[in-house]
């Protein structure tokens, strides 16, 4: 079992994103808006205002997703699809993908098995 976490640094992305979850039979996921740190310096802390030209990739508003996912076979479709929608992470700015073990976990949602059972 996995935390899945997922920084989206492309808005009109999270609906394909979420969408392709179902489809994968990942039915639940939290989702919180997000900025990131270069965002607040340039715009929070004078001093580092200069800054803002060099971070022009800076996104004002992300969206920072988080699921529980029990399959790992699901947790590496999962950074496929995200990767698949929002392009290839190594490239700065785009976003953030990452895992962490879960040893135990209740209140989550059932996944539910392929598309075809949807």
């Amino acid at each position: 079992m996995q935390l899945l976490i997922a920084v989206i640094n492309q808005p009109e992305a999270l609906d394909d994103v979420l969408s392709g979850f179902l489809e994968l039979g990942i039915t639940g996921a939290t989702i919180l808006n997000s900025e990131g740190m270069a965002h607040v310096l340039t715009h929070d802390i004078p001093l580092f205002a200069g800054i803002q030209t060099l971070i022009s990739r800076s996104r004002t508003q992300n969206y920072t997703i988080f699921s529980v996912i029990e399959e790992n076979e699901k947790v590496e479709a999962a950074f496929a699809l995200i990767q698949d929608v929002c392009g290839s992470l190594e490239e700065p700015g785009t976003g953030i993908v990452f895992t962490i073990p879960v040893s135990r976990a209740t209140g989550i949602a059932p996944e539910l098995g392929d598309a075809s059972e949807l």
